[in-house]
């Protein structure tokens, strides 16, 4: 095979090679020779760590925006930056840059989604266009400056932003840190820990190859107790996706990788006591943080373990098919492969899943609680349909073959090269894991470490003289392109402004009378006048937010449906509209609207509604439960009964139905019926179980006449309640079951009033 000796001058990544054809080599050496290829790119690539410590590290310190948008704005803002250093700094080049097939990949997509914004839904396919128009820039921009004297830095920026997020994490879960809003906890500053565990776990490979370079003690202390730290706070999320990953690389991947490659590493060369310092902080790290109890009584309530090593040993064993969490996805797995049965070629359009999946979920099935698949490829292939199938396959034939390539490299700047690629291999992998139950790829910082994963790939495979059709190739470049360049990415900047700025005012606006809405139902008396000015004040909120933007289905419909709780559906009947407007095919929503409407009076559009959802979802519960209620309120009512008992009978009912069922019930003088709604009421609304109770005894003492069965109804009702509460509670029970209750007839008694149909929002 044909070699050529590196020269002082040569690009410090040296000249692209070829293990296929000598010829080859040489020509590409020409084309894609160094000091061109990759000048003045030192300021990029620190640009991009720095983006890589940044995105995880920082987090909102309130609601009124979304964690993911500040990460988004990060992640945009460094690589367009980024973009306009590298062509800066390229004025009068003229020579080859580095083209690689696989970004026609992210391109691919880019175009579709901008093409299925004219057919599909508009709004998401265009945010679906700019998010894979930043990674194909993040991959390109990889391509032509992630040298191997660069990759370090790079390392250093994800590992340390990893950390920095990881201690966030433990702040949380060792002493309940609350400066970042969360949901389930810990979550660092990713709201959500699956989010936060799912990133963390695809940067053990940098922290891996950081260690195993090391070659002073101090740097190797560092880098152990680092990872260590890293690997705990995976551990105290329990996510079991995250899990899988984290065991399948500290197990299997990087021991092979140390393995294999020893003789590349500086690990090899360490003495004994540099060996036993880097193992037993390792360890000692994980043992020693990881046994500390959780300060976080969240977290300690939830049963799973009181310390980051219990927790995640727990959360491992659990791993079951018959999980429930793994059966939720499976109704969305279940649709999301109707979608793709029915349309594997168009796709619904790119960003489109959840708009369009209502349509595609099995009779009665009604899951809307989600806006994602949970599982990146099948939801690639629901939404972009050809397009996702060539993505997938030709970026997994493209991967199968960077292994094999790894693997059998034998050249001197073969193996010099194989450490960073199996290292990034094994950050894709871990991807890929979480990816199966999760949307990794959507998350901004998880996005842009795939991104520059490739990127890191495809430079590889440029120096390594893979030249041919569908790798790496020469991109001709004069001082024109680098002008146009600039100005382009000025004109993406200023873009970029503009939507981050709306993107904020509206997010802020509508999180807020989200916040408003809240705070007024936790009052406990929400019609109280002294509530008036906050009212109008979320009134404005939403509906200035709404006009920016009326496509965020995550929080908008909150605002409706607490003002529906007050009663006031004039303004939720609107707030739900405005959704609707985006989001057509939500079943719920739509029997909300219908549910306002026939409140209002208005039966007309009630019914337009109703028969909107019914050809959706005929028998979902909700549309079972809409219907019941609008014959129940015009006339109809033994149809009505006749349709709530078949929907209790077949275990499909809500709220609504089941309490409309034992309104309808008692009055057609079906005892029967009215006791086994109240039991199911009871049994599956725990928190009203007390009042549930009172009720069901009454109709045994008042309309069923049977004293034994109200007496232990009224038991059970007041073993439900708080002793402080139980005295207010007789009132609702006749006086001659009080001594029975152990309790004097010192209080007023006041019969129960029929209970009528709430809308539960």
């Amino acid at each position: 095979m044909a070699k050529k000796k590196r020269n002082r001058g040569e690009n410090p990544a040296g000249p692209i090679r070829s293990t296929d054809n000598p010829g080859a080599a040489a020509s590409a050496t020409k084309l894609l020779s160094a000091p061109a290829t990759e000048a003045g790119s030192t300021g990029v690539v620190a640009i991009l760590a720095l983006m890589m410590f940044l995105a995880p590290a920082l987090g909102v310190p309130h609601e009124e925006m979304l964690q993911d948008t500040l990460k988004s704005i990060v992640v945009s803002f460094a690589a367009l930056a980024a973009a306009l250093l590298f062509f800066v700094q390229q004025p009068r080049r003229r020579d080859a840059l580095r083209w690689h097939a696989v970004i026609w990949l992210p391109l691919l997509l880019m175009a579709y989604a901008l093409g299925s914004m004219a057919w599909s839904h508009t709004y998401l396919g265009g945010v679906e266009a700019i998010r894979w128009f930043i990674f194909s820039l993040l991959v390109w921009l990889g391509l032509n400056t992630l040298s191997r004297e660069r990759l370090p830095a790079l390392a250093w920026g994800i590992h340390l932003g990893a950390v920095a997020a990881s201690l966030w994490a433990a702040l949380q879960f060792w002493v309940d840190f609350k400066f970042f809003p969360q949901g389930p906890n810990p979550a660092s500053t990713f709201v959500n820990r699956n989010f936060f565990a799912e990133f963390a776990v695809c940067t053990l490979p940098f922290a891996a190859l950081l260690l195993a370079r090391a070659r002073q003690s101090s740097q190797v202390a560092l880098v152990a107790v680092s990872m260590g730290f890293v690997i705990v706070s995976i551990l105290m999320t329990g996510t079991r996706a995250a899990l899988i990953a984290l065991w399948l690389q500290l197990l299997v991947v990087l021991p092979f990788i140390a393995w294999l490659y020893r003789r590349q590493f500086a690990f090899p060369g360490w003495n004994r006591g540099t060996r036993v310092l880097a193992l037993g902080l390792l360890i000692g790290t994980v043992a020693g943080l990881g046994l500390i109890n959780t300060g976080n009584t969240k977290i300690a309530e939830e049963g799973r373990g009181l310390n980051a090593l219990e927790r995640g040993f727990k959360r491992t064993g659990s791993i079951s098919p018959n999980d429930p969490s793994l059966g939720i996805r499976m109704i969305m797995w279940r649709a999301t492969g109707r979608v793709i049965e029915k349309r594997p070629l168009s796709g619904v359009g790119a960003g489109a899943w959840e708009s369009e999946v209502p349509l595609y979920q099995e009779e009665g099935s009604q899951l809307e609680t989600d806006y994602y698949v949970h599982n990146e490829f099948l939801q690639l292939l629901a939404e972009y349909g050809l397009a996702g199938w060539l993505f997938l396959l030709a970026l997994g034939a493209w991967l199968i073959a960077a292994v094999a390539r790894t693997l059998s490299g034998r050249t001197p700047e073969a193996l010099a090269e194989a450490p960073w690629r199996a290292g990034l291999l094994c950050s894709v992998m871990a991807l890929f894991v979480v990816s199966n139950v999760g949307f990794p790829w959507r998350m901004a910082a998880t996005g842009a470490l795939f991104a520059l994963c490739l990127g890191g790939l495809a430079a590889s495979d440029a120096r390594l003289g893979f030249t041919r059709r569908w790798d790496a190739s020469r991109l001709a470049w004069n001082q024109s392109f680098s002008r146009a360049g600039a100005v382009a990415v000025l004109g993406c900047l200023a873009l970029a402004t503009y939507i981050t700025q709306q993107a904020a005012e509206s997010e802020q606006k509508i999180v807020r009378a989200a916040r408003l809405a809240l705070t007024i139902t936790a009052s406990g008396d929400p019609n109280n006048p002294r509530w008036d000015p906050t009212k109008a004040e979320l009134l404005q909120s939403i509906s200035e937010g709404v006009a920016i933007n009326r496509h965020y289905r995550k929080i908008t419909p909150m605002v409706a449906d607490e003002l529906a709780k007050w009663g006031d559906w004039k303004n939720a009947t609107w707030v739900w509209e405005s959704v609707l407007s985006s989001r057509p095919h939500v079943v719920a929503i739509i029997s909300n609207v219908a549910r306002a409407y026939a409140t209002s009076g208005n039966m007309d559009k009630a019914r337009e509604y109703m028969e909107k959802a019914k050809k959706i979802q005929p028998r979902a519960p909700s549309v079972r439960s809409l219907e019941v209620i609008l014959l129940s309120r015009t006339g109809e009512e033994p149809r009505a009964l006749q349709l709530a008992r078949q929907a209790i009978e077949e275990n499909a009912f809500d709220y609504d139905l089941v309490n409309t069922g034992f309104i309808l019930a008692l009055r057609a003088g079906d005892m029967a019926l009215a006791s086994k709604a109240l039991d199911l009421r009871a049994a599956q609304w725990p928190d009203g179980a007390a009042e549930s109770y009172v009720q069901l005894g009454n109709v045994y003492a008042t309309n069923a006449h049977d004293p034994d069965k109200a007496l232990a109804s009224f038991k059970r009702a007041m073993l439900l309640t708080k002793e402080a509460d139980r005295l207010s509670r007789l009132p609702r029970i006749p006086p001659a079951y009080w001594a029975k209750l152990g309790y004097p007839e010192a209080v007023p008694y006041y019969p129960p009033a029929p209970q009528t149909s709430a809308n539960k929002g």
